[in-house]
């Protein structure tokens, strides 16, 4: 068994990492339980996994009980993410003699008291086999990393309807995603561009920004679903202050959604101008107005052409069967003794 050890409290990039993960593990012939650490609320992300048929295991929060748990089910691997979850279920597959990998997720340094944690994360990290899922990361670990990015079970064929005129924004509103910024494009913009402007997500900016912003942009608060999500979007608009390589941009793409997106972390690796979508300098308007301006005016033709530019760079960079030989590198440099198995999925 391989143990895929998190801390949530709801739905974001970890967590469909982690459920991507665990999909991609077992269509390979392995067995893969998600392990959460504790109980936080009704978790959104539960009803997901539930649906899609992935098992998992919450334990009571305790370094306690993750010893003891870890002691009973005795993983052939650990495999942490985040912070919390990278700490705890460090020193305690250390202290079992378990093999044990970490993958740092975050881009941004979290604000006090957060960022101690993050820092101890790191400085701890020499401990256990490192993964990061950007080179923005992986410069800015202490004793360096493997690069893993983010992947997905992409769809077997490009959509080739036109890109509905919606502007989407889906993701935590806290500031390092700047939610704001995406609202303040959209009250700059609407009164001359055809398209509406569409939030989903929750977070701590949320009140203040359906106050500010309601009569621009629609707030439809978390889902569970994203599949209806990129059905219905004609552009993704990240105007992130900072990021690893969100798994928001690389599901997006995989629909055939391009991505506008300030050029921080992961993102200029998979938003390519005028194929996949449209970079800006992080916190320019101006130029982040000028790349949707050119998106409202692609024709139907430009407009297949970008969606099928877009599946394709997911099909063919960001599948299972490129990045999870990777991981099972990884996986083997800890001290994984079952040989995993050739992927037999097929393209």
């Amino acid at each position: 068994m391989i143990w895929l050890f998190v801390d949530s409290s709801s739905v974001g990039g970890i967590e469909r990492h982690v459920a991507t993960l665990a999909q991609a593990l077992r269509l390979d012939g392995h067995d893969a339980q998600i392990v959460l650490l504790a109980q936080h609320g009704d978790n959104p992300w539960l009803r997901q996994l539930a649906d899609s048929g992935l098992d998992y295991t919450i334990l009571d929060g305790s370094m306690v009980d993750v010893v003891r748990r870890m002691r009973e089910d005795r993983p052939l691997l650990v495999h942490t993410h985040g912070y919390k979850a990278n700490l705890l279920g460090r020193i305690a597959a250390r202290g079992l003699g378990i093999p044990i990998v970490s993958t740092f997720h975050a881009g941004e340094r979290a604000p006090f008291p957060v960022n101690v944690y993050q820092l101890a994360d790191e400085y701890t990290s020499f401990l256990g086999t490192r993964l990061c899922v950007s080179e923005a990361i992986q410069s800015s670990l202490p004793f360096g990393a493997t690069l893993a990015k983010n992947f997905l079970i992409a769809p077997k064929s490009a959509p080739a309807a036109d890109l509905p005129r919606r502007i989407g924004f889906v993701g935590r509103l806290s500031h390092e995603k700047a939610p704001d910024l995406f609202c303040e494009l959209a009250r700059r913009l609407s009164s001359t561009l055809d398209a509406t402007w569409h939030v989903w997500g929750d977070g701590p900016m949320r009140a203040d920004l359906e106050r500010k912003f309601g009569e621009h942009v629609t707030f439809h608060g978390l889902v569970t679903d994203l599949a209806p999500v990129w059905a219905s979007l004609g552009l993704l608009l990240m105007p992130s202050r900072a990021e690893g390589l969100p798994m928001a941009a690389l599901e997006s793409l995989a629909a055939g959604v391009p991505v506008a997106a300030s050029a921080v972390g992961g993102l200029p690796s998979v938003v390519f101008p005028d194929r996949t979508g449209y970079l800006f300098d992080v916190g320019d308007l101006d130029s982040a107005s000028e790349c949707i301006f050119s998106w409202s005016k692609l024709d139907c033709d430009a407009q297949s052409v970008m969606r099928r530019e877009c599946w394709d760079l997911v099909r063919n960079e960001f599948s299972e069967q490129r990045h999870l030989p990777a991981i099972f590198d990884s996986y083997r440099a800890a001290g994984y003794v079952t040989a995993p198995r050739t992927l037999i999925r097929a393209a």
